[in-house]
């Protein structure tokens, strides 16, 4: 197999570890594959003057997009913080539409999603991104379809990664795409990373968010589910606590919230018991009481359903104590 050449768009702002992970995976491979069917990377920028990370990192493209002509085998654009809100950049958008369009393949790291869809790359595919902007992305691009927790997803010649960490995922995927999982592994323990992570990016994020208007009945019922978290909660004995109807509750809570009463009470069950998985030695099957879910079998079950992991597989992963 020839040597692949693999291009990533950066910019001010840019988010390092978005840069350095899969460079530090298409590099490290070079070492456990045959000389020649490796990888080399470049940066490409629309200048090659240095450039400050969102770290205050200085980083230079190889490349600038001027000079960046060549076909590429794989072409990918890093992300960073104000990605998201920023002006798109004629010079990146006009270089990642022809540089794609060349490339066997394309996509992004975390926000880099952002820029691909200025460029109109990402209408009509499956994308994911950071967690944290993955509604953001859907809104501003509603011709893609964004997956929530994907930590990363290919479609075609397309592939983009959730957020920061997630482009390594990304990197080994295409590594061993190419030359084996045996080969995706041994560079992964080099990285002193997983090859493959169990479960989704919503286990990194926050189920619940804060209500838009904390003194309304709609958030002093959310407010009640929480501080009563153990307890059987229906939509009339909800709609009682605030003293609403039940069809007007059940209609004013969706409206609010754009979720059902009970899909509330589950995220904050979820939520509940990942705190004191995190920072309790509790038996599950206690958590899974405290929590009201009734069972251990119950918790992870609905655990597996929306985290893609276990109780003891995420308390594994993120216990603090």
């Amino acid at each position: 197999m020839p040597i692949q050449r693999v291009a990533i768009a950066i910019h001010d702002g840019v988010q390092a570890l978005d840069v350095a992970g899969p460079v530090d995976v298409f590099a490290e491979t070079n070492g456990f594959v045959a000389a020649g069917d490796g990888y080399e990377t470049v940066l490409v920028a629309a200048t090659c003057a240095p450039l400050r990370a969102s770290n205050g990192m200085k980083i230079s493209a190889d490349l600038s997009f001027d000079e960046a002509q060549e076909v590429f085998d794989i072409v990918l654009v890093a992300g960073g913080p104000a990605l998201p809100d920023a002006a798109p950049d004629p010079d990146m958008m006009h270089w990642l539409r022809s540089a794609s369009e060349r490339a066997g393949l394309y996509g992004s790291i975390c926000t880099g999603a952002f820029a691909l869809g200025h460029a109109g790359l990402l209408d009509g595919r499956k994308v994911t991104t950071h967690w944290q902007n993955a509604e953001h992305l859907a809104a501003r691009f509603p011709a893609a379809e964004v997956m929530f927790d994907r930590i990363y997803i290919r479609d075609g010649r397309l592939m983009t990664s959730a957020g920061v960490t997630a482009g390594i995922d990304l990197g080994l995927a295409l590594v061993g795409e190419r030359h084996g999982p045996q080969v995706a592994v041994a560079v992964a323990k080099r990285l002193v990373v997983v090859a493959q992570r169990q479960g989704g990016q919503s286990q990194f994020s926050p189920y619940l968010t804060a209500p838009v208007d904390e003194g309304s009945p709609i958030a002093r019922a959310q407010a009640h589910v929480m501080a009563h978290v153990g307890e059987r909660h229906t939509l009339q004995s909800l709609a009682e606590a605030v003293g609403m109807s039940v069809r007007s509750f059940g209609r004013a809570f969706a409206q609010a919230t754009g979720i059902t009463p009970h899909e509330f009470v589950e995220r904050a069950r979820v939520d509940a018991a990942r705190r004191l998985l995190e920072g309790s030695d509790r038996p599950l099957k206690a958590v899974a009481f405290d929590c009201g879910f009734g069972s251990a079998d119950r918790m992870r079950i609905v655990f597996t359903e929306r985290l893609g992991v276990s109780p003891a597989q995420y308390r594994a992963s993120f216990r603090t104590l």
